[in-house]
């Protein structure tokens, strides 16, 4: 509901603003019927999507759960927009929705943040990056949240000009629009400052080597201080050594892949950088309490329980 809403407010406060028509806009959705949000409110379609011939944009919004959802009826459908040279976008998961159908193939994207690794390691012709949104020719897409809501002003801004941006943004009392390179989460420079930029350097690596992890002495040679000396700064700041804080990382990464994909528990293990199944799982049980394979079956269990979902939205923009 946050994503829909933050796409669409932009454009209803361009038009108050300037008190002229700028934009119109339709909510859209497969059959015509009402679609349930995660918060239990529903948004009301205007058309069924195959109702609309005409418009210079399609964008797909989608929220929890999305890896249960069946795509065969949404295929078709967006894949017509293609057919008629209409940009496609994606709201907070709908970048699954196309990534799925195959409309993101060489293309650069983002999604929420906790369906990043996900989206990475089930499509890996896509360009996967963790910023705002991503503008790639006739693909507009933006993460979870609040994200929608800069891509809109960026475009808004791109179409006419940064001071109406600006005075929508005074109008949702925004301290400041973030732009497309933004990264969705703060940074840990962010949360402790520029002091340690050697504490910044060590996470850095070991967010980047996850699937082939570095041992304490690489990591140390890498960022130039001591094994030692890395351990102190480590404790100090983040209150755990080096060596928990990484696994800590992997597993965080493994709990995603294994809740968003239908990855094999031992792909997941390798794709974590774990050298067996059965270590792990110990590491999994001693971190989160269950076993990566009861882990998935709470998750099955749970989807089942819920039964199926529509899922999916769409905002057709002209």
């Amino acid at each position: 509901m946050i994503a829909f809403s933050a796409a669409v407010e932009p454009l209803r406060m361009a038009n108050f603003v300037t008190g002229k028509n700028l934009y119109r806009w339709t909510a859209l959705s497969i059959d015509g019927e009402p679609v349930a949000s995660s918060n239990g409110l529903s948004i009301t379609p205007d058309l069924e999507i195959s109702a609309i011939d005409r418009c210079e944009g399609v964008f797909v919004c989608s929220g929890v759960e999305i890896y249960d959802v069946d795509i065969a009826p949404y295929s078709n459908p967006i894949k017509r927009f293609v057919n008629m040279n209409v940009p496609l976008g994606a709201l907070c998961t709908g970048a699954y929705i196309l990534a799925r159908i195959g409309l993101l193939n060489g293309y650069r994207s983002t999604i929420h943040w906790e369906n990043l690794a996900s989206l990475r390691e089930e499509f890996p012709g896509i360009i996967v990056s963790n910023e705002l949104f991503e503008i790639d020719r006739d693909r507009y897409v933006a993460g979870g949240g609040t994200a929608p809501l800069d891509m809109m002003l960026h475009l808004i801004s791109q179409q006419h000009g940064a001071d109406l941006a600006v005075k929508i943004s005074d109008q949702f009392t925004c301290d400041r629009i973030r732009g497309r390179h933004d990264r969705q989460r703060m940074p840990l420079q962010q949360r402790l400052g520029s002091r340690q930029p050697k504490l910044i350097e060590a996470v850095s690596l070991m967010e980047a080597n996850l699937e082939e992890p570095m041992s304490l002495d690489e990591l140390s040679s890498h960022v130039g201080i001591s094994r030692r000396q890395l351990e102190r700064v480590f404790q100090k700041y983040l209150q755990c050594v080096p060596t928990r804080y990484y696994l800590e990382l992997r597993l965080q990464r493994a709990r995603q892949l294994l809740l968003q994909t239908s990855m094999s528990i031992v792909d997941v293990a390798y794709a974590c950088g774990f050298v067996s199944a059965p270590h792990f799982s110990k590491c999994y049980r001693d971190c989160f309490g269950i076993p990566p394979r009861d882990e998935r079956r709470l998750r099955d269990a749970a989807h089942s329980a819920a039964g199926p979902s529509l899922g999916a939205s769409a905002l057709g923009s002209t």
